[in-house]
């Protein structure tokens, strides 16, 4: 698995097969996907997301927006995304989105509360932050200083 700067080909072919588990994730959210779509949209033009390849296909879309104290992602992702493969891949890749956002901790959301979400975002170096609007909040702490 790689990452690139995601196009706009990548966000229409992603979303021509997105996973049941995303579109279940956006209408939990109160979001339908032309929503996610719109939002993502605006993140890849800023030049904030990130294309998730395997072999030449895009699996997933990451994009992320700083904010005052922190960077808050997006996520969009077809089912040939899920495997332990891509947590490890998303544990290190993850820690360059951060730098690039100036080392600001990293939060996600989900609101599917599924186990197997939790034990990923754990895996990945997340910590449960509470509840927030509905979502459980994921933090990524910001890197140790070298």
């Amino acid at each position: 698995m790689r990452a690139r700067a995601a196009t706009v080909g990548d966000l229409e072919a992603l979303f021509r097969d997105l996973s049941k588990r995303i579109s279940d994730e956006y209408a939990a959210a109160g979001k339908d996907s032309k929503i996610a779509y719109d939002n993502l949209m605006m993140n890849l033009k800023e030049g904030r997301a990130h294309a998730l390849v395997q072999g030449e296909k895009t699996v997933a879309i990451i994009a992320w927006h700083e904010n005052s104290d922190a960077a808050d992602t997006l996520f969009a992702a077809q089912e040939d995304f899920f495997s332990a493969a891509t947590v490890r891949f998303c544990k290190r890749h993850i820690r360059h989105i951060q730098a690039l956002a100036g080392n600001l901790p990293i939060h996600s959301r989900s609101w599917l509360h599924r186990p197997d979400v939790a034990k990923w975002f754990r895996i990945i170096g997340y910590v449960e932050r509470g509840q927030e609007n509905g979502a459980k909040l994921f933090e990524l702490p910001p890197a140790p200083a070298a």
